[in-house]
Parts: C-alpha cells; structure tokens; sequence
C-alpha cells in the first residue's frame, strides 16, 4: 500500500478544516501533535486538546465581535478602576459582573458627580456583559434621542424602537446633562419602557432623583420614568470628588 505524501495529507486536512469551518484546527493541529507525541498522549487526548483550541479561538472571535458592536467609547474594564480613591460600593460592582442582573432585567443606575467614574464602571460592566456573550450597546442619552427624532422625521420611528429592544443590555451614559425637549423625553421613556422587566439597562447620571424634573418639560412623565428604572434596580453612588481631577492635579506636582 502506498504512503500519501506529508504535503498532500496537510492540503487535504487543511481542505477538510475549510468546509468545515474550523480554521483554528488548521492553523494549530500540527503542533498540538508534535505536543501530543511528545508528552505521549493518546489520540483522545490529542482530539480534545484539538477541539478545545478551537472553541477556545471561536469564544474569544465571539467576545471580539460582541465588543465591537457595543461601540464602547473606550474599553475599560473593573481591573482598570481604582476602588481604593472612589467610594462606590466595591462588592455590589463585582456582584454586578458576574451578570445575574442581566438575567433578571434588573436595571443599573450609577449617580455621582463628574470624573468619579460612572462611565468607566458602566462601560466594564458592558465588557463583561460581553465577554458572557450578551448583546450590548452603548450610548449617550442625548445622541439615542438624536437618532430617534431623525428615524421619527424620516418615518422610520417604529424600526428604531424596535433594534433598541434586540439588545440584551443597552446603557446610557450622561442622563440629565442637558434639558430635554418634550419629544425626545417621550421617545427615550417609551425605549426605557419597553426593556422594563424584560431587559436590562445601565444609566449614568449626574443629578439626584429629585432634580430630574429639571431637565424633563414633563413633570408626569418624568415622574414616570423614575418609576420605571429604579424598580428592582442596582443604585450606585460614586461620589462628588473628581478623582479624574485629582489624578490630574498629582501629576502637576510630580512635574
């Protein structure tokens, strides 16, 4: 019987790994058997280690793509944040990242002043949201309205509404930054919603809950609207020292 030459068995398993669509086995099954002969694996354990690497590979293709369309401003993630200068409740955060609120549609709120770290913290959780394979996006209060009130002109209102509820998790950073006009504080309640007790939603805010009728024209829907995210929800105070400020200030005085 003859012997198929090396090159030809390489071309056809690299054939086989293309329609089937595993190109990490192709790129890696080489060497995880030289490793396998080395350490004198079996052929079951070289198969396992094979296939692990692949998975392995498609998690993290996965964990990419979902990070991609979040459109994070910036990926930060907890490692990243210095608990020791900020006065949010470390243990709630890291309860948070494990994703359980996700599963129970449990609203996240992060109020404190500006540079104490909101958005950092909101978008980590986004990240691991992510890594747990959960659809997320991101984005400001102020340009999800924007994009509402141009589908709304253009006739296309209901179809935005309705790819703002595909998301297991949507967050929106800087609530109350700026006065609302009446319209966009409509559209933004119907999106907030929508999601309640269905999925969740991360929202950063600077004001105080008893100032949020200074920036909705609509006492009632304002009033509304309160109701709606802080059922069940995570409330997380950051604090009002800057630490963003301070950080800034220190390297001042190294200089």
């Amino acid at each position: 019987m003859s012997t198929v030459p090396a090159s030809l068995q390489e071309a056809s398993i690299h054939a086989h790994c293309k329609t089937l669509r595993i190109p990490t086995i192709a790129a890696q099954y080489s060497r995880i058997a030289d490793q396998a002969t080395r350490q004198g694996h079996s052929h079951v354990r070289y198969l396992e280690a094979l296939l692990a690497a692949e998975v392995e590979e498609r998690q993290q293709r996965r964990i990419a793509w979902r990070l991609s369309e979040a459109k994070l401003p910036k990926v930060k993630t907890l490692d990243d944040f210095d608990f020791n200068a900020s006065s949010v409740s470390t243990t709630q955060v890291r309860s948070l990242a494990d994703g359980s609120y996700l599963d129970r549609a449990e609203p996240v709120i992060f109020l404190g002043d500006t540079g104490t770290g909101k958005t950092h913290l909101m978008t980590a959780l986004c990240v691991e949201a992510c890594r747990q394979n959960k659809r997320v996006r991101f984005t400001t209060v102020a340009a999800l309205i924007n994009e509402l009130v141009e589908a709304s002109h253009n006739s296309q209102l209901s179809r935005a509404l309705a790819r703002w509820k595909k998301w297991d998790l949507i967050a929106l950073d800087e609530m109350g930054y700026v006065p609302l006009a009446e319209v966009g504080a409509e559209m933004l309640f119907q999106v907030i919603a929508d999601r309640a007790e269905k999925a969740a939603v991360i929202i950063t805010t600077n004001l105080p809950f008893s100032e949020w009728s200074s920036v909705f024209p609509n006492t009632r829907l304002c009033k509304a609207l309160l109701d709606r995210i802080t059922d069940r929800a995570h409330i997380l105070e950051t604090g009002t020292e800057s630490y963003r400020f301070r950080r800034t200030m220190e390297r001042k005085k190294k200089t």
